[in-house]
C-alpha cells in the first residue's frame, strides 16, 4: 500500500472521527477519504467499517460513562441494528463496483443535503411514553442499520435526527443511543466484509487509531454548538469526492 494512501486517509479519518463524535455524519468524510486515495468501492466500505468500529467503540464507552446511554432501550435497538446491518452489507456485496459508483452519484448528494441542512437537533415536543419511544427507536435502528451496512455515510446524524424528531428523545439520550446502535451496525457489517476478504486490515487498523483519536477529542467536546466547523469540512471533501467519482465514470 503506497504511503500516499495513508497520508490521504489518516488525517481525514481523524477529522471524521471528531465530527462523528460531536454531531454524527463522520462517514461523509471517512468513506470518501478511502476512495479519493484510490481504493475500490467494496474495499473502501469494508476498511472504513474496521476503522469506524474502533473509533465508535471508544465514543460509546465515553458516552456510557457520562450517563448518556439509555440502557433499557439499548438491547432491542442494538439487536435490530445488527440484523439490519448484516442484511445491508450482504446486499452491498451483490452490487458491482461501477454500479455502486453510479448509485453514489445519486445517493451522496441527497444524503449530504439532508445532513447539512439541519440546524437544530433539539426536540421541544412532549416526550412519548417509554414503550412508544422504544418501539419507534427499534424501527429506526433496523432501518438505519440496514442503510449503514449497505453504504453508511450520515448514519450517526440520521439516527440523532430521527430519535429526537420521531421518537422524541432528549438530545443527550439520543446521542448516547446513537453511539450504541452505530457500534452494533459497524460491527455487523465488518464481520460480513471480513468473511468476504474485503477489508484492508493494515490500513484499517492504522486509520482506526486516527479515528480513535478523533472520537476521543470529539466526545470530550460534545456540545450542541460544537458542530459549527463541520459543514465546511464536509462540503470540501464531498465536492472532491463527487468530482473524482464522476471523472472515473466518464473516463472508464
Amino acid at each position: 500500500m503506497p504511503i500516499t494512501v495513508y497520508l490521504i486517509v489518516c488525517p481525514l479519518v481523524f477529522v471524521g472521527g471528531l465530527v462523528d463524535a460531536i454531531a454524527g455524519g463522520g462517514g461523509l468524510i471517512t468513506l470518501p477519504a478511502y476512495m479519493i486515495a484510490g481504493l475500490p468501492v467494496h474495499n473502501a466500505i469494508a476498511t472504513n467499517k474496521l476503522a469506524n468500529t474502533m473509533g465508535t467503540s471508544l465514543a460509546t464507552a465515553r458516552y456510557g460513562m457520562a450517563g448518556y446511554i439509555p440502557w433499557k432501550q439499548v438491547p432491542f435497538c442494538v439487536a435490530c441494528a445488527y440484523a439490519g446491518s448484516t442484511l445491508g452489507s450482504w446486499l452491498a456485496l451483490q452490487v458491482s463496483d461501477r454500479s455502486f459508483r453510479i448509485l453514489m452519484l445519486i445517493v451522496l448528494p441527497l444524503t449530504a443535503a439532508y445532513v447539512l441542512r439541519h440546524k437544530s437537533l433539539s426536540s421541544s415536543r412532549t416526550p412519548f411514553s417509554f414503550g412508544k419511544t422504544t418501539v419507534i427507536s427499534i424501527a429506526i435502528s433496523l432501518a438505519i442499520g440496514t442503510y449503514d451496512g449497505f453504504y453508511g455515510p450520515g448514519t450517526g446524524t440520521f439516527l440523532i435526527l430521527l430519535l429526537t424528531a420521531a421518537a422524541r428523545m432528549e438530545l443527550t439520550k439520543a446521542n448516547g443511543l446513537t453511539k450504541a446502535v452505530n457500534l452494533a451496525s459497524n460491527a455487523a457489517a465488518l464481520v460480513v466484509f471480513l468473511i468476504n476478504g474485503k477489508a484492508l486490515i493494515p490500513l484499517g487498523l492504522c486509520a482506526g487509531c486516527f479515528n480513535l483519536a478523533g472520537n476521543y477529542v470529539g466526545s470530550g467536546l460534545f456540545r450542541k454548538n460544537g458542530a459549527r466547523f463541520v459543514r465546511p469540512v464536509m462540503i470540501l471533501v464531498l465536492v472532491i469526492f463527487f468530482i473524482k467519482v464522476l471523472y472515473e465514470l466518464v473516463t472508464s
